[in-house]
């Protein structure tokens, strides 16, 4: 099984178990895709859970689940030294937490309070934890799918700036249609659907393999450059226009560069392209900006949302310049001619 094979069929599982969502496990796949942790914010009851588990069900790896209160310690989800007795002689052993999974659920993280956020932040960032004066790491397919409620504040910790430009993105879920909601209800009458189980997982190699393609997808001159100008825009707004400077507190970080060139990759990869074009930026580009920049007080008076902004300075950078096929594509023709 090549890595594009097996990556679509986690997607097809994954849209089976979980009806009307295909942009969410899309940013899903792709957070996967391009080795990163996802924040899922939507109302109760639209299936975050639930689509976090469909596709962590079909991967050969640990699942875990952080259900996030505000009484939760450190310890909790990292893990503790516990006293055991052996051979008459009392020895303490590392007992893991929950956070050295594969694919961790960090249900309602926003009700975490800030020792534990802390914790989180270098488990996320380091892909490492430290207890008691030792640093663990942890494995390599290492991925946080957080959820928060937008509506229900009350006993909740906003997560801070510096943890949230950890996030590679910051997807928002909304309700499924009609005929996807009418179709869930059918589903839901067979039992054998619902509790089926998985025959064949997809292996952790074929997800190492497919995130070295999605490295690989090339990047030209034009769409880098482009990139790192709605980058800027969101730094220096005055140089585009004093609408975007009134709008614009704050831009967004270096962390976000980053992360834009490694969604768009792993977009084009999954659409089947060799090469980014600007269609996969403006694609994922609400995703990456949304929870990175920081909007002026005047935006909010005028119900401005960061979504809004990020709409005016696409239309305000310049699109990048055409420009003929890559030396790649050009031996990839040639080979097929």
């Amino acid at each position: 099984m090549t890595a594009k094979e097996g990556i679509a069929l986690l997607r097809e599982h994954a849209n089976e178990r979980v009806l009307g969502q295909e942009h969410v496990i899309e940013r899903f796949l792709i957070g996967l895709l391009a080795d990163g942790h996802i924040l899922v914010e939507g109302l109760p009851g639209l299936a975050k859970t639930r689509t976090v588990k469909a596709i962590a069900d079909h991967i050969d790896a640990r699942y875990s689940r952080i259900q996030f209160t505000p009484d939760l310690s450190p310890s909790d989800v990292v893990g503790e030294e516990r006293l055991y007795e052996e051979d008459g002689k009392r020895v303490f052993r590392f007992h893991k937490g929950p956070i050295f999974g594969n694919i961790i659920l960090a249900d309602e993280i926003n009700r975490a309070p800030a020792k534990v956020q802390s914790a989180m932040l270098e488990a996320m960032e380091e892909k490492q934890v430290s207890v008691a004066g030792q640093t663990i790491k942890l494995p390599q397919l290492f991925m946080v799918m957080a959820t928060q409620n937008p509506i229900e504040q009350s006993g909740t910790y906003p997560l801070s700036e510096a943890q949230k430009d950890r996030f590679l993105m910051h997807v928002k879920i909304d309700y499924v249609s009609m005929e996807a909601e009418y179709q869930m209800l059918k589903m839901l009458q067979n039992e054998s659907l619902v509790q089926h189980e998985v025959k064949e997982k997809l292996s952790q190699e074929v997800i190492f393999q497919a995130q070295k393609e999605v490295a690989k997808t090339a990047v030209s001159e034009a769409i880098g450059r482009y990139m790192i100008e709605l980058v800027f825009a969101t730094r220096y707004p005055l140089r585009y226009s004093k609408q975007l400077g009134v709008l614009i507190d704050i831009g967004v970080s270096p962390r976000a560069s980053i992360s834009l060139q490694k969604c768009a990759q792993a977009h084009a990869w999954l659409r089947g392209a060799v090469e980014v074009a600007q269609a996969d930026v403006l694609a994922v580009i609400h995703e990456v900006f949304r929870h990175r920049l920081i909007i002026s007080e005047h935006a909010k008076l005028n119900n401005r949302s960061a979504d809004d902004v990020i709409d005016i300075i696409v239309e305000q950078v310049p699109a990048p310049k055409e420009h003929g096929p890559s030396e790649r594509e050009i031996m990839i023709q040639r080979a097929k001619q």
